[in-house]
Order: C-alpha cells, then sequence, then structure tokens
C-alpha cells in the first residue's frame, strides 16, 4: 500500500468527521487535564516537603501525657547528649498562637542563634537576615500567610501577642521569611527563643521538645530505645515517622483522585466502545470499499490505528499542557485546597515545577492502550467481514 493514498485516506477521515473527533477530543482532554494537575500537585508537594525535611533533626524527643505536650526540662538535653553517638543535642521552642478565637493560628519559633541545630535547621530562613538588628529588641520574621494576615488587619508594623500571664507583648515586624519556605513557614513566626518562651508561657529552663542527630542511621533503633527508657512519659519522633505522615496524607488525596479519575475512565471507555461498536453506515460502507479496493485487514487497522492515535496525542499534549499551566503558572486555585487546605497556611504557596516523566509515560498508556482498544476492536470486526456485507 503506497504512502500517499493512505495519508489521503487518513487525512480524510480526520477532517470528514471533524465534529466527532473534536467532541471525543474535548472529553478526553478534561480527563487528562484533571488526573494530569492532581499528580502535578502532589509531586510538587512531595518535592518541597522532601526539601524541607532535609534540614529537620534526625529526632524529636517530646515530653507526652493523656496525650498532650508538656514542657520539657532543661536537664532532659544534658541526659541526652550524654549519650554514645549522639550529636547536636538542642531545645527547640516553638507552639500554636490563636491571635483570635476559631481563627487559623500562628505558629510561634524560637531561635536560639547559639545552637548549632537551631542554625541548621533554619539556616534558609534566616539566610541574608541581619541578625545584630533583629537580637537589638523585641523583632519577629513572619511568613507570607502571617505578612498577609497582618497587612488586612493593619499590623503593618508590629503586632502585641497576648501572654498567658494577661499582659501584651508588642513585637516589631522585622522582615517576611523567604518564599521558597512556603511549604513549612507560611503561617511562622520566628521570635528570639526567650521572647518565645514568654509568649508561650515557657519558663527559663523548659522547652517544648528536643532535637538531635545520630549520624551513623544503623544505630537509630538504638539510640532510640535508649532515649525511651529515660523517662516513662517521653516520646521519640524519627524523621521517617515525619516523612511517612506527609506522604501518607498527600498520597491518599491523590489516590482519591486517581480512584475518580480510573471510574470515569473506565465508563468514558465503556460509553466509546458501545458508539464505536455501533459503527455508522457510511462508516462501515467506507471500510467495505477499501477491502473491496485491495486493502488488506492490516491496512484498515494501520488506518484507523493512526487516525486514533492521532486524536490520543493532541488530547494528551493539550490535556498536559493545559494541566501544567493552570498548576505552575497560575498556581492551581481551588484544587490546591484540597491538599493544602483553605486556611491561612498555603495561602501563597509557590508550586515549584517538577515534572516526573515514569508518571506522564503511565498516563499515556493507561490512556492511549483504554482508549485505542476501545476503538480498534469494532474496527477489526467489521474488516474481517465480506465487503460486500460490509457495505450493504
Amino acid at each position: 500500500m503506497g504512502s500517499s493514498p493512505f495519508f489521503h485516506f487518513l487525512t480524510l477521515g480526520l477532517f470528514g468527521e471533524r465534529r466527532k473527533h473534536l467532541g471525543v477530543v474535548a472529553l478526553s482532554v478534561l480527563l487528562l487535564f484533571l488526573l494530569a494537575a492532581t499528580l502535578f500537585i502532589s509531586s510538587s508537594l512531595h518535592s518541597s516537603l522532601s526539601r524541607a525535611l532535609e534540614r529537620e533533626p534526625d529526632f524529636v524527643v517530646q515530653r507526652v501525657r493523656g496525650d498532650h505536650l508538656l514542657p520539657v526540662p532543661e536537664e532532659w538535653v544534658d541526659e541526652i547528649a550524654a549519650l554514645h553517638g549522639v550529636t547536636r543535642v538542642a531545645p527547640r521552642v516553638w507552639g500554636r498562637y490563636y491571635p483570635k478565637p476559631k481563627q487559623d493560628p500562628f505558629l510561634i519559633v524560637g531561635i536560639d542563634f547559639l545552637e548549632d541545630q537551631s542554625q541548621k535547621a533554619l539556616a534558609k530562613l534566616v539566610e541574608g537576615i541581619d541578625l545584630r538588628r533583629f537580637l537589638a529588641g523585641e523583632k519577629m520574621l513572619v511568613g507570607a500567610g502571617v505578612a498577609r494576615w497582618m497587612d488586612r488587619h493593619f499590623y503593618q508594623k508590629d503586632f502585641s501577642f497576648l501572654t498567658p500571664e494577661g499582659k501584651f507583648m508588642k513585637v516589631e515586624r522585622f522582615g517576611i521569611l523567604p518564599s521558597e519556605s512556603d511549604l513549612v513557614a507560611d503561617d511562622m513566626v520566628l521570635l528570639p527563643i526567650e521572647t518565645a518562651r514568654r509568649i508561650l508561657g515557657l519558663g527559663e529552663e523548659e522547652s517544648t521538645d528536643i532535637t538531635f542527630d545520630v549520624p551513623n542511621e544503623s544505630e537509630w533503633p538504638n539510640i532510640e530505645d535508649k532515649i525511651a527508657a529515660l523517662h516513662y512519659d517521653l516520646r521519640v519522633i524519627s524523621k521517617k515517622e515525619n516523612r511517612a505522615a506527609y506522604t501518607r496524607l498527600f498520597d491518599y488525596k491523590g489516590g482519591f483522585f486517581l480512584v475518580l479519575y480510573l471510574i470515569v475512565l473506565l465508563a468514558f471507555v465503556l460509553i466509546l466502545y458501545q458508539r464505536t461498536s455501533q459503527v455508522y453506515s457510511h462508516e462501515k460502507r467506507s471500510i467495505g470499499i477499501l477491502r473491496a479496493l485491495g486493502w488488506s485487514i492490516g491496512d484498515v487497522l494501520r488506518l484507523k490505528l493512526y487516525e486514533t492515535l492521532s486524536i490520543v496525542i493532541a488530547s494528551f499534549v493539550l490535556g498536559v499542557g493545559l494541566a501544567y499551566f493552570y498548576v505552575f503558572i497560575f498556581q492551581a486555585p481551588m484544587l490546591r485546597q484540597i491538599f493544602l487546605g483553605g486556611g491561612m497556611a498555603g495561602g501563597d504557596l509557590r508550586l515549584i515545577p517538577v515534572l516526573d516523566f515514569s508518571v506522564l509515560a503511565s498516563i499515556f498508556l493507561l490512556f492511549a492502550v483504554s482508549f485505542v482498544a476501545a476503538v480498534l476492536i469494532p474496527v477489526w470486526r467489521i474488516a474481517v467481514t465480506d465487503p460486500k456485507e460490509a457495505m450493504l
């Protein structure tokens, strides 16, 4: 079969039934757009979270009674630091502060710039900050979400925190944390550690928790058991557990969308198969005429395969391209709230472009194979019949 007649008939098939093809392309683009947008958001959040957790300490020690966090005494720091294999032990001060009842809270984080662990975890957040000016008085660094809330409520220069003693503490706004840290710092307020203690009602020798590193990863279980045996109300949380918890959260939301997509895709394929099975009489005649002119069954199937692949590729490029612009250029309005929630955190979070080509290939194969099968099976059933019968 010469290439010129073949591509002539291919062009006629595509443009002759353009209204039908455009309808199929529109529905296919919608399905691919929703799936690709969901996977783009999930991949971007996974990537941002992985980079954020790389700067986190290996372990966190908390004091828990009845599932309630209690302040950790300072002497626990010395007990943990005395264990062989443990490094970078540091107390950490943090807590939630509600500016108004039933509103989204700030995450108060106290910084001790004399501690190596604090410098390691918050190095990116305070990069480029004039620490001498920052420490000269009651000052704070705020995340983009907190800054937006304060601007909306006319706290452009400072904010007065209400301490547990019932007194107000005015703290000056020193700057805004960098936008690339929005996933972990959007609702954060960074303060000198002593200022944070007063706002959260902690004593001078108390902390929220203790962090430390264990350079030898094979020693993690052993060190974890030793620390857990120090006090009955002590809980040890590893970086792996934190990563797994966040991963489960994002995978659950992404997996929920994937299940919905598979259900819709199955319904779409069934409808497409049913409609293609009831091939119009002029299409049957077209296949019969091609067979009568000497086209083999393979030539007919190849013609329909190329026609179908043209629709599949056009739908895939349009659907994935629109999803990319929707997620990474327009920052996924509405859909991002399903992953991040509608509160203060995540309001200004920038979704960083992340492309996983293995995921894109899986989407294409899943869609293309089901689509092509739904079209070619009915065409094959007609092509194997007698040309005279097909032209009736």
